[in-house]
């Protein structure tokens, strides 16, 4: 058990890896886009191919990997990690980078699923949820370090220099499981429900509609943030350095804006779950009238990390109420529909992007996010239609797994 805690800080490094491999490309998306001669929306697309594969893989791929040694499956994926970061750093052919951008992508639900299992398993089961929490801590660490550092390198050191530091962290966290973790961490208490039995929650309309909600969330979230650098640089005129250290104020802010969440889901699941989507819209408007007043921007990007960061935990917690007596399954389909979401989001914003102008890219948001009021409150008007212990999230509800965020 000495090694308990260690084990659990590195599964939350290698999640810090994963995130800052996921999303560092958006604050380097201009750099890739002159670098390799591509337009800004190709470019886009190394973020929508990623949360792609995912939401088409990820409850497949973790179930295939149910039957391997966890050890081997999460340094296998951190490798994985390591070696696509070790190719965009040397390659200049856009193909390569966006094909290794793929081959993660498989890992990534695979990762997440098994690190919140197994952390879940290395402690006593009184601060399993501890753990996990640990574990995913590593997610906003990812965007409030992983990603602005990751601009920072590519803006004074080279895009090499940022990627080999991404392959640096995935490597060490690689070698920290094989060091660290117990080879043969015990198993899952309790007996799983059945797959037919999981399965069954599909048949539920109301289901479908927190999934409709979900997709609607991440796309109106990942639409522009997924052009954050594009947007500062292109519409407020704020330098790379400057849109480095505005990555990095988003990131701390989330930190922040997720606690503030988490408390407000306590109080009222219903009424802030309704909120967030409203609150994006204003949160948009606010966006397009101050987009080019660098000033103004600077305090609204504050904002935006704020809010934004709810998007997780608020999209986690309306999935899980319909899905309570399936919630590892519920989980797989919060993560594939999520980065579905993040595909979707990234693809309309491209397209607005080199059409309208990056100017316009807040209200391709602000529609998916009135989409999403659309799909709370149809979902409401049908009533609880779930166990009364789903009223709220589950403690893990928060811990589980983002889909890229």
């Amino acid at each position: 058990m000495a090694k308990t805690g260690p084990a659990v800080l590195t599964l939350s490094l290698g999640v810090f890896g994963i995130i800052t491999t996921e999303m560092g490309v958006v604050g380097v998306l201009p750099r890739i886009s002159e670098d390799l001669g591509v337009t800004p929306s190709a470019a886009g697309w190394l973020v929508g191919v990623f949360a792609l594969v995912v939401a088409a893989t990820g409850p497949f791929g973790t179930l295939l990997a149910s039957g391997l040694r966890r050890k081997a499956v999460l340094a296998g994926a951190l490798a994985v990690f390591a070696l696509s970061n070790a190719v965009y750093a040397l390659t200049d052919d856009f193909a390569v980078m966006f094909a290794f951008r793929i081959l993660p992508a498989l890992f990534h639900p695979v990762f997440f699923a098994v690190a919140l299992t197994t952390a879940a398993n290395l402690v006593p089961a009184h601060r399993a949820t501890r753990a996990a929490t640990t574990v995913f801590a590593g997610v906003t660490l990812g965007f409030a370090f992983g990603v602005p550092l990751t601009s920072y390198l590519a803006e004074h050191a080279g895009l090499a220099a940022a990627f080999w530091f991404g392959a640096g962290v995935n490597l060490l966290a690689c070698l920290g499981v094989l060091l660290l973790l117990p080879a043969t961490p015990a198993a899952p208490a309790g007996r799983r429900p059945s797959y037919r039995g999981q399965l069954a929650i599909l048949r539920r309309g109301r289901l479908w509609l927190s999934i409709l909600a979900v997709v609607c969330v991440f796309a109106a979230m990942f639409s522009v943030y997924g052009y954050f650098a594009e947007y500062l640089e292109r519409v407020t005129g704020l330098s790379a350095s400057l849109v480095g250290a505005a990555l990095m104020a988003f990131g701390i802010v989330m930190v922040l804006g997720n606690l503030l969440f988490g408390r407000l889901l306590e109080r009222d699941l219903l009424r802030t779950v309704t909120a967030f989507p409203a609150l994006y819209v204003l949160l948009y408007a606010l966006l397009y009238a101050i987009g080019p007043w660098p000033a103004p921007m600077t305090a609204g990007v504050l904002l935006w990390g704020a809010v934004h960061s709810g998007g997780l935990v608020v999209s986690q917690s309306w999935l899980a109420r319909d899905a309570q007596d399936a919630p590892e399954f519920g989980n797989s389909l919060f993560i594939s529909f999520s980065n579905l979401g993040i595909t979707a989001g990234s693809a309309v914003g491209g397209l607005v992007v080199s059409t309208a102008g990056a100017r316009h890219l807040p209200w391709a948001g602000a529609g998916f996010a009135l989409a999403a009021l659309a799909a709370v409150l149809l979902r409401r008007r049908l009533g609880p239609g779930a166990p009364a212990a789903a009223a709220a999230p589950a403690p893990q509800a928060q811990d589980a797994p983002p889909a890229t965020v």
